[in-house]
């Protein structure tokens, strides 16, 4: 009843009085007019804002993601994290050439150098673990930036737009083989998204700028080239703030302080000497262009096969939805668009480099499919089917070979009573296979090497090269007498005919086969081979040959 209800109340009040005692009455909670939640207060059955069960979902996916990715995409995701993580806490393992010119920070392999250290600790550092811990760890991570995606769109859109941007990113075939892999690209993008959420976008209700400046400039520690897609996003936040002074004093300037320092001190630990890594890393990518050692391809590429190879399926869904999306998406569109742009002046050039912006294309999918009538079952299956189809492919068949092959040297390793009587030479492009954090075992093993030269010889080949050229002549250059041979050889399918002739004369005997991919290219070949030498007739077990 209103508070002041006129003749109305006081009639009522009159026939409450002359009906004898009163009556209590039961009170009872109307939905319609209950109060709204307090600020702050967070739905029972939520975690992270967000229905626990879809929370748990994503989190269940990206840990079977996690385990039905079981191939090798680049040497990146081993060498410039795992291995030297490995060598940080059981001092053997690898440091490839960036290492040794610092071009690489400690900051990222710190990370999982931490876990290999509480393992150890634990006395639970099995290869096993050791192996999956960090990938388990990428894949929460993964998990949790799929979630702020979600209630991010949720904030600017309605929740039907919201569940098909989701639905995109976790159908994304792309994002399915990456987002669980020990890449800097894979923290990056984890890192890109989070920020994102406390971005000033048009809409939002997160919105930190010192969280998001915080994320950003992690993002650029551990990946310096995070910063060309934060470009056209930092320019538009100081553009359109009111404060420019307070946002630059409090914000940008602060975290960008402590976040660099951070990382000097981290390096100067770990190098034994100041080291501005970030500095190094653009010099040698940017202005000597020295990356184009490891392949170059034209400008255009990342247009005409790049980006379109990324999307995949999506792709028709993503133009579709650039002309749908509202006006205040145009900065991620801009985004996309700068970024593409930028590392196509790059000589050097690779899927995983654009890795970082396939969430913001999957906010314009979701539009496309919001906007979808008739057609919507069918695009829905289409997208579903092919991804999925192209996801499991790509995980479970295509270049796997190199990571099974492991498996086997670590069985060598547990198999022989002395360990320095086996040892391993794998004559393979360099970088194949992992090492040491793939078979923890101070094994002796060795593979062909491949720095580029840093001195402008333009006549250099590195051994790689140098082996290929011609393969039987470098092995009788290398191994002149039986006693300086390896236990086991491992080698590529297209190899073993170049090399017979070495292998027969050296009583190599082919102990074990891997398959590793339908579609082999340049040096590679559709199977891995495992060759052992034999003496008198039986396995050698017995060699002093060490790396």
């Amino acid at each position: 009843m209103d508070a002041e209800g006129g003749d109305g109340g006081i009639a009522f009040r009159g026939l409450q009085s002359r009906s004898g005692p009163k009556t209590k009455l039961r009170k009872r909670k109307s939905t319609l007019y209950a109060s709204a939640p307090e600020k702050g207060a967070r739905p029972a059955g939520d975690l992270l804002g967000e229905n626990i069960y879809l929370v748990l979902f994503i989190i269940a996916l990206r840990v079977l993601n996690c385990f039905l990715v079981q191939t090798s995409f680049v040497p990146d995701e081993y060498w410039q994290s795992l291995e030297v993580a490995h060598h940080m806490v059981f001092n053997y393992g690898y440091l490839t050439w960036e290492w040794t010119e610092r071009l690489r920070g400690y900051t990222y392999p710190l990370i999982f150098a931490s876990i290999y250290k509480i393992l150890h600790l634990f006395g639970n550092d099995s290869v096993q673990l050791l192996i999956w811990i960090p990938r388990l760890a990428q894949a929460l991570l993964s998990a949790l930036a799929d979630l702020r995606l979600y209630s991010l769109m949720r904030q600017l859109d309605s929740q039907e737009v919201a569940r098909w941007v989701l639905f995109c990113q976790l159908c994304s075939w792309f994002t399915w083989y990456c987002c669980t892999r020990t890449l800097t690209n894979t923290m990056e993008t984890v890192l890109t998204v989070l920020a994102l959420f406390y971005y000033p976008l048009e809409g939002s209700k997160s919105v930190s700028s010192a969280k998001y400046v915080s994320l950003v400039a992690f993002a650029f520690i551990i990946r310096p080239t995070a910063i060309i897609s934060w470009i056209p996003l930092l320019c538009t936040h100081f553009w359109q703030e009111q404060r420019k002074l307070p946002l630059t004093l409090h914000h940008f300037l602060p975290v960008g302080f402590v976040t660099l320092s951070s990382s000097l001190i981290i390096d100067r630990i770990f190098f034994g000497q100041w080291t501005l890594v970030q500095f190094n890393f653009f010099k040698f990518n940017v202005l000597h262009s020295l990356g184009t050692f490891y392949g170059s391809h034209p400008w255009h590429w990342y247009f005409s096969q790049g980006f379109p190879a990324v999307l995949g399926t999506h792709l028709p869904f993503f133009i579709h939805g650039c002309f749908l999306a509202p006006k205040r998406y145009c900065i991620l569109m801009v985004t996309v668009l700068w970024t593409l742009l930028v590392y196509s002046m790059l000589g050097h050039k690779e899927f995983r480099f654009i890795y970082s912006v396939l969430p913001f294309c999957m906010v314009f999918c979701g539009h496309s499919l919001a906007h979808l009538k008739s057609w919507k079952k069918a695009a829905l299956s289409f997208l579903f089917l092919s991804n999925t189809l192209l996801a499991f492919y790509t995980g479970l068949v295509h270049q796997r070979g190199t990571l099974d092959v492991m498996s086997h040297i670590q069985k060598v390793c547990h198999s022989s009573s002395n360990k320095s009587s086996a040892s391993i030479l794998i004559l393979m492009p360099c970088h194949s296979t992992p090492f040491y954090s793939h078979v923890h075992c101070a094994l002796p093993m060795r593979f062909l090497q491949c720095p580029p030269d840093l001195s402008g010889n333009s006549q250099y080949l590195d051994e790689a090269d140098v082996f290929y050229q011609d393969p039987l002549k470098w092995l009788h250059r290398e191994f002149p007498e039986d006693i300086s041979l390896p236990t086991h050889l491992i080698i590529f399918s297209a190899l073993e005919k170049e090399i017979s002739a070495f292998l027969a004369a050296r009583n190599y005997e082919r102990t074990a086969v891997f398959f590793h991919t339908y579609l082999p290219e340049g040096r590679t070949g559709t199977h891995i081979y495992v060759y052992e030498q034999k003496a008198n007739g039986k396995l050698n077990r017995m060699n002093l040959w060490t790396v």
